[in-house]
């Protein structure tokens, strides 16, 4: 009797357990199921695809940004080449313009020294170009002393070299400007004991 009962047991069990697997698969339970599982398949492709031309948009961005680079960089080197034969040809010019006219030179090398003084353009002009002598009052600078000295009614002048004539020189009050900042450098030493401390360069000059 105990036998039968347990078998009856067991059939009844298998009964329900096969009745619920076919309830479950003959439901709208299997249906969503499968419906939400085709929308999941969905979003991972849909998010694959995103990835896929997320990629094929950056490539595509560092390409473009490889190729602006190159045309940035051929830019450049061509406006090197062309700045590299404007100056080779201005060079080749001054050259020819120092042999058509050996004063240019020492032209050149007297502006320089006149505005490392403390000179205006319109003073420098003065003297080279108008070749005029000017009478200043102020400082002006050494660059070899480092220091400026004081000037009261002195005349500069440029004038031509009296050992070569292919070379120009500026003096004060007649004597060469080398010598004369020389003489004054002398007398502050010795008129004062402790070193002499170089000064600043600063304008101060008047005509």
């Amino acid at each position: 009797i105990r036998t039968d009962k347990l078998k009856g047991a067991a059939t009844d069990a298998a009964t329900v357990i096969v009745s619920g697997v076919g309830s479950l698969f003959g439901s709208g339970k299997m249906k969503k199921l499968e419906q939400s599982n085709e929308e999941l398949h969905q979003e991972i492709a849909k998010r694959d695809k995103g990835i896929d031309d997320l990629k094929a948009q950056m490539q595509h961005m560092q390409e473009q940004h490889g190729r602006h680079i190159r045309n940035l960089q051929g830019i450049h080197k061509q406006e090197l080449e062309a700045k590299d034969k404007e100056i080779s040809r201005l060079n080749t010019i001054l050259e020819k313009a120092f042999k058509w006219f050996p004063m240019l030179r020492e032209m050149l090398r007297m502006e320089k020294l006149c505005a490392a003084i403390g000179f205006t353009k319109e003073m420098i002009e003065s003297l080279l170009t108008k070749k005029e002598a000017i009478r200043c009052n102020g400082r002006i600078y050494s660059e070899e002393h480092r220091r400026k000295f004081d000037i009261k009614n002195d005349v500069f002048k440029v004038e031509k070299n009296p050992t070569d004539d292919n070379k120009l020189m500026l003096t004060i009050n007649r004597q060469p400007i080398g010598e004369w900042f020389k003489e004054q450098f002398n007398k502050l030493r010795q008129n004062i004991r402790c070193p002499i401390q170089p000064q600043r360069k600063s304008r101060g000059m008047k005509l």
